[in-house]
């Protein structure tokens, strides 16, 4: 007997819900599935090459080294009573709440990293005292160097590091971490936002890092040590310092003294940070990456030292979330920019650039260079964004996403190949010219853990399967 009329539309609508229910779980099983793919093609691109265990690679590294006070950006903010400014505005260094809440909200919507120099003593002393009261806050190892060295050194290498570390920091390095002698009390802070957002907002107060004060020691150190590979990073300290006139020059030429000593066999890698001051990256580009054969970097510190170069202005914020398309016109254009036609004494020639973003990893690496395993260096520094955001060695895909396109062009210009997205392999690697590239998607962790130092820890394990 057929159905009561008044019956068909409740029927009807159970059945869209039924179907609706039913379309949801499967739609969220093939994108869990995906990501399972994805995490274990990874793992077995990284898991391609392992390290010498009877002669691990030796990594010198300096500079800088601080205590990071991890605190939410905005709860700070209220518990240190600093009123919040709907006026973004750009300032190089920190001297008043009104500049620190403006520089907040400058940086603060579209989510890029920034790192300033606090020059007012009090009122960093105001925000360390008004960060201890808050109950999420938390402490982790600080600065270029000495996080560079403790993945490292988790990785399998054995290093060198240089810098004037805190006791409290000293007490948290691995075994196989051999530092400068000479403990000072530093710290400065890494501001995020809560949820799914990996920005962070540094600041500081220090006057030991922005004179590179453990460089002769660490270069004393260094031929002893016999490195493969010596890491130069930390100096954004001296970014918007308060300097003697020719003081800053004057290390850094000291600086370029120590990488002159270094063998032309021997590795030079520098680390990019966040630079807004022009002299500063002007001297930088005269005393220190010439000098470095390798570059690391994100999309932030790529357009801006690409527009430095190519004007003589600096780029202070862009896009947060670059095409692929676009990164990789900017990489091939700096690269070509530093190669030298004619190097001077000393100098090297540019074989390595890795630019890590939230959402891929990219490599280009001169073909016939001594950078090796290209593929599987990518797919580490990939995996180790995930790790290092979600706190864990263990990626759990339940906790992630994936936010590169389907597909890509490899250039903006018009008729370029399209590479699509393959969760079996999915890391992309091709040739141009005198070098390969590599690109490899980012398991974008969904449950923040920890931001600061990411850029850090991506670069160091990107670097450990390449010397």
């Amino acid at each position: 007997m057929a159905a009561p009329k008044h019956l068909c539309i409740p029927l009807l609508s159970l059945l869209v819900l039924l179907l609706a229910y039913w379309f949801h779980h499967v739609e969220k099983d093939t994108l869990q599935d995906r990501l399972d793919t994805v995490l274990s093609s990874l793992l077995q691109a990284e898991q391609k090459v392992g390290l010498d265990a009877e002669r691990p690679p030796r990594i010198a590294i300096g500079f800088g080294g601080c205590l990071d006070i991890i605190v939410d950006g905005v709860a700070l903010m209220q518990e240190a009573s600093i009123e919040p400014s709907y006026n973004p505005v750009h300032h190089n260094f920190i001297e008043t709440e009104t500049q620190l809440a403006e520089s907040f909200a400058y940086f603060f919507p579209p989510g890029a990293a920034s790192e300033r120099y606090v020059s007012n003593e009090t009122l960093f002393g105001k925000l360390v005292d008004a960060s201890k009261r808050l109950s999420e806050m938390r402490s982790a190892l600080g600065g270029n160097a000495p996080v560079m060295a403790n993945r490292l050194a988790a990785e399998g290498c054995d290093v060198l590091l240089g810098g004037r570390l805190s006791t409290e920091e000293m007490s948290v390095l691995s075994e196989r971490i051999t530092e400068n002698h000479g403990a000072v009390d530093l710290v400065s802070f890494s501001e995020k936002n809560k949820g799914h957002h990996t920005q962070k907002y540094i600041v500081h107060s220090d006057s030991h890092n922005p004179m590179i004060d453990s460089l002769e020691d660490f270069k004393s150190q260094l031929e002893g040590f016999d490195p493969d590979l010596v890491v130069i990073g930390g100096l954004q300290m001296m970014d918007s310092f308060p300097f003697k006139s020719g003081q800053r020059e004057a290390r850094l030429q000291a600086l370029q003294e120590m990488l002159l000593s270094v063998d032309q066999e021997i590795g030079c890698h520098f680390e990019m940070a966040s630079f807004v001051e022009q002299d500063l990256m002007r001297d930088l580009l005269q005393y220190v990456i010439p000098y470095s054969d390798s570059l690391g970097m994100n999309e932030q510190e790529l357009p801006n030292l690409l527009s430095l170069i190519k004007g003589g202005n600096i780029t202070v914020l862009s896009d947060p979330y670059p095409r692929v398309a676009s990164i990789l016109d900017q990489m091939r254009e700096l690269y070509e920019l530093l190669r030298f036609k004619e190097p001077q004494r000393g100098q090297r020639q540019l074989t390595r650039l890795h630019v890590h973003t939230l959402a891929f990893q990219a490599m280009m690496v001169t073909k016939g260079s001594m950078w090796k395993n290209t593929m599987s260096a990518t797919a580490k520094a990939s995996l180790t964004a995930n790790r290092h955001v979600c706190g864990s060695s263990r990626i759990d895909t339940r906790k992630a996403k994936l936010i590169m396109d389907d597909s890509f062009s490899v250039s903006r210009e018009v008729g370029s190949q399209r590479i699509p997205f393959q969760e079996s392999r999915p890391v992309s690697c091709w040739e141009e010219e005198t070098y390969e590239i590599c690109l490899a998607p980012v398991l974008v962790c969904t449950e923040v853990f920890q931001t600061a130092g990411g850029g850090d820890n991506i670069s160091a394990a990107g670097l450990v399967l390449q010397i």
